[in-house]
């Protein structure tokens, strides 16, 4: 299923209506090099944005649309010198920011009971206090724009995580750092979230394991698949543009209508041996 998945994936962001009404604005999406952070990089650039991505190493091949193509920055976001250093080299470039993706973050398994403390912390850094750190080092940029700030947060932070437990915390705390800063910086910026739920990308294997146990969990879900990297860019493109003026604070729920709880598996289950 992962490469059937990847395949229409690729197609369907080919198909992607563009709205072309954002000529001269700039967004920048951390983590933008691979997976969903690659498939919001190409949205916006479609859409007629001037896109900045960054991470701690280039990628193979600048994510790009209709002619266009992200630069890079070598940034470690969970360093707030590195944040301000690059907020000022992007600005210093360009001369505004109208839009910022926090997309980077993520979490190997680990066991609570054991995990080390300077595991936890990197954990939170990455996903809490990294979004934290260049939401205010653009502030001033996106006041000046009436932008926005779009935060990719996850069902890990609205439902139990085991296994990653620390991970499933700090975006429980993203989703309340969105809610505080768009009661704080309103009306100048708007800061929303996006709950992103199971996503087939490059790794799905990794996450998902055989094609066999994708193509389950797929079938699991109410909408019959898993999550594309545009079903993602699709919802941070309309949470940053001019549709979206009276939404803040707002947490979208991109997850095909959420993971059917497994007591009912083990009750229909027990019905048929009964």
């Amino acid at each position: 299923m992962a490469a059937r998945g990847l395949r229409r994936a690729a197609a369907d962001e080919g198909e992607r209506r563009v709205s072309g009404t954002v000529e001269g604005k700039v967004a920048l999406v951390t983590g933008g090099t691979r997976g969903i952070g690659a498939a919001i990089a190409r949205r916006l650039l479609a859409d007629g944005y001037a896109v900045v991505t960054c991470g701690r190493t280039p990628p193979e091949q600048p994510a790009s649309a209709n002619g266009r193509e992200a630069e890079f920055d070598a940034c470690d976001i969970r360093d707030p010198a590195a944040v301000a250093a690059w907020i000022e080299s992007v600005v210093a470039r360009h001369g505004r920011i109208d839009l910022v993706v926090n997309n980077a973050g993520g979490s190997p398994q680990a066991d609570a009971a054991t995990a080390s403390p300077r595991f936890s912390e990197r954990i939170l850094q990455l996903n809490l206090l990294a979004p934290l750190h260049v939401s205010q080092a653009a502030y001033a940029q996106l006041k000046a724009s009436r932008g926005s700030i779009v935060n990719i947060a996850s069902v890990s932070g609205v439902r139990p995580s085991p296994d990653t437990a620390i991970y499933g915390a700090a975006k429980a705390g993203l989703l309340s750092l969105t809610t505080s800063l768009a009661q704080e910086w309103g009306p100048d910026v708007r800061v929303n979230a996006v709950i992103v739920g199971l996503i087939e990308t490059e790794t799905a294997e990794m996450t998902y394991g055989s094609e066999a146990a994708q193509d389950r969990i797929a079938e699991s879900l109410p909408l019959g698949r898993l999550g594309r990297g545009a079903d993602i860019a699709d919802a941070v493109a309309f949470l940053g543009s001019d549709q979206a003026a009276y939404i803040s604070g707002a947490r979208l729920e991109v997850h095909g209508g959420g993971e059917r709880p497994l007591f009912l598996e083990i009750v229909k289950e027990e019905a048929v041996r009964a």
